[in-house]
């Protein structure tokens, strides 16, 4: 996940929960948005974080397994690779208590310049502190 490791917690409340019984498809999207904000605003420098905001392009999803109300799981995100263009793809994976995979996705994200509202290229020193460590 770049160089900052970030596995917090989600706990399943009333109102998460579907006519299933267990959390619906809509609330996981939104705890991938929460835990990618949460990379962002923990990782990225000061003068990033006033300049750009980011955007969701597209979402892959495979879900494998659901928790109830009152149930918790933990998330982490991670980017592989640097970004093309104005784009960076996000990996998220929530696991419940026993390890096992609940959902994975692959989010792709564009960068708007938040002066011009305009969708930019992600310069590279953004990127950075994001990327894999090298060896």
């Amino acid at each position: 996940m770049g160089r900052a490791s970030l596995s917090p917690t989600f706990t399943a409340l009333p109102e998460h929960i579907d006519v299933y019984g267990h959390v619906n498809n809509a609330v996981w999207v939104r705890w991938m948005e929460d835990l990618a904000t949460a990379h962002w605003t923990a990782v990225a420098r000061p003068q990033d974080l006033d300049a750009y905001a980011w955007f969701v392009t597209r979402h892959e999803i495979d879900y494998r397994g659901n928790i109830a109300e009152g149930e918790s799981c933990t998330g982490t995100t991670e980017i592989r690779e640097g970004p093309s263009g104005a784009r960076f793809d996000r990996y998220t994976t929530f696991r419940d208590d026993a390890g096992k995979v609940l959902v994975n996705a692959k989010t792709t994200w564009a960068m708007i310049d938040r002066a011009s509202g305009r969708l930019m290229r992600v310069p590279a020193e953004v990127a950075e502190p994001f990327l894999p460590a090298r060896a």
